[in-house]
């Protein structure tokens, strides 16, 4: 049964219209993006099917070495650019847990969690996904997480996930520039300025 053919749709989409109310945006574009998540939620009952054409929600993860403090990046083969692993939800209750399976293929850690405990997305971001052949130009509304690994050795994507990855400090990652998007980058700041103030 797809996402929006679950008789629990309703309760679902109020529960994510409770994320972005208890959300801070941190600049102007996350704070339009916010509105923006809000109206689109409540025009499409399918927005959190991959079918829905004018965009989807999709589940993110920042990935974090809790040993070192770097973070884990890796190449987008489709999208040819740096980012944070994620992707579309599929059937599952919430986005949190979306974003726990999203990462876990595509970094194969056996042992991530969520960081900090029982907290919400760090970061919300709307971003344009170009045309693809089965699908035209649409919209991810991402809701992004951190998770923590303590065996960053023990990477093993599933097959036909990228293979591309690098573990950086975030002002190794900073660094990269134009390399990475803009709301990658802001994403970067909030973990770094998280993992400060626990050191």
């Amino acid at each position: 049964m797809g996402a929006a053919e679950n008789g629990d749709l309703p309760g679902r989409l109020a529960a994510i219209l409770r994320i972005l109310a208890r959300h801070s945006p941190a600049d102007h574009k996350e704070a339009r993006d916010i509105q923006l998540i809000k109206q689109l939620v409540c025009k499409h009952g399918d927005i959190l099917s991959p079918r829905c054409q004018v965009g989807h929600i999709t589940a993110s993860a920042l990935v974090i070495d809790c040993t070192s403090g770097r973070v884990l990046l890796h190449f987008h083969r489709k999208l040819r650019c740096w980012l944070q692993v994620g992707g579309h939800m599929e059937n599952e209750t919430d986005v949190a847990q979306a974003a726990l399976r999203e990462a876990r293929e595509e970094t194969g850690l056996p042992d991530l969690v969520f960081f900090p405990p029982a907290a919400g997305p760090v970061d919300l971001d709307v971003h344009t996904i170009p045309a693809q052949p089965d699908m035209p130009a649409h919209l991810h509304l991402d809701f992004r997480y951190l998770m923590v690994t303590r065996q960053p050795r023990a990477l093993a994507p599933e097959q036909g996930e990228s293979a591309r990855f690098r573990w950086l400090s975030v002002a190794e990652a900073l660094a990269m520039g134009e390399a990475l998007d803009s709301s990658l980058r802001r994403l970067l700041r909030k973990a770094g300025a998280i993992l400060a103030d626990l050191a």
